[in-house]
């Protein structure tokens, strides 16, 4: 029987009741209350460990706001919920529009596209990718040079459903393994048809610690913010490395992501006043402590 990792409530919070059971019924990338909720925000869910901190030292913060409701989902699916106003999760509905979007900038220029908004900002960057591993590291992966291992199955995500963190995570095998000579190992690897590479199916910042931790997989690429997130909520599960094998995040062509956030035509109440949180000092600090800098560009 397979077990589930225990993803811990985001934010930190007791619920009066809850119900759900990890197989079937359990919704980890939408919080809070969107029949209520003052605030509402979408967001690609890369970054949402340090979303829910920003959003509750911003509800802390901000006289009135009671209640507020955001999703952390992979881009694509809020870019649907934006564009068609609704979006199904089995039996569930949500049709709340967001005030306040963030995404990388393809997506955020999908929305202003719509007319949904006018203008978007640079917000933040990821400090790009890592190697991810069961503790203990049983299969002795050091580098990308252990990719080109038979008996070693890697985890990427899903070209069609993720394919803004899957060309973000080839691009950088790719690359990297140009500088260590071994780009066509790798190329052979990140074959749809190699035995020893699994797709995730569409939510891969929650499937990839999952596949790691059944043992469907051995090693993931991603995000250094995600890993980092990994080894401090499942710290006895997961360790990460580098690319290389040395500094974190030193590797030549190793690919970052910036992402972007606009207010929507309809900012609600507060969703102006979240935007410029967005660009505090406080802000800042929250996304360092989780692995991320704030972009220097703006639009």
């Amino acid at each position: 029987m397979t077990n589930y990792l225990n993803w811990p409530t985001e934010p930190d919070s007791q619920p009066v009741s809850r119900w759900h059971h990890p197989a079937s019924n359990l919704c980890l990338d939408f919080h809070g209350d969107p029949a209520k909720a003052e605030l509402v925000v979408y967001s690609d869910g890369n970054h949402h460990m340090a979303l829910a901190e920003l959003i509750a030292s911003f509800q802390q913060q901000t006289s009135g706001l009671s209640q507020f409701f955001y999703a952390t989902t992979p881009p694509s699916v809020i870019l649907k919920i934006v564009e068609h106003g609704q979006l199904q999760m089995g039996n569930l509905v949500v049709s709340r529009q967001p005030h306040v979007f963030i995404s990388p900038e393809n997506i955020v220029q999908k929305v202003i596209q719509m007319g949904k908004a006018t203008k978007y900002q640079t917000f933040m960057q990821s400090q790009g990718n890592v190697l991810l591993v069961r503790k203990g590291n049983p299969k002795s992966i050091n580098s990308l040079h252990d990719l080109l291992r038979d008996d070693v199955t890697l985890f990427i995500s899903n070209p069609v459903t993720e394919s803004a963190s899957h060309v973000v995570y080839k691009e950088t095998l790719l690359d990297v393994g140009q500088e260590l000579n071994i780009k066509d190992g790798i190329a052979a690897k990140l074959d749809a048809d190699c035995s020893s590479l699994l797709y995730g199916e569409c939510i891969h910042h929650r499937e990839l610690p999952q596949a790691l931790y059944d043992g469907r997989a051995d090693v993931a690429v991603v995000y250094y913010h995600l890993a980092l997130r990994y080894s401090r909520i499942f710290a006895d599960d997961f360790s990460f490395m580098s690319l290389a094998g040395g500094e974190i995040n030193s590797e030549v062509g190793n690919q970052k992501t910036t992402y972007h956030i606009t207010c929507l035509n309809d900012p609600g109440p507060f969703g102006e006043l979240f935007l410029a949180y967005c660009f505090s000092d406080e802000a800042t600090e929250i996304y360092q402590r989780h692995g991320l800098l704030r972009a220097a560009e703006q639009q």
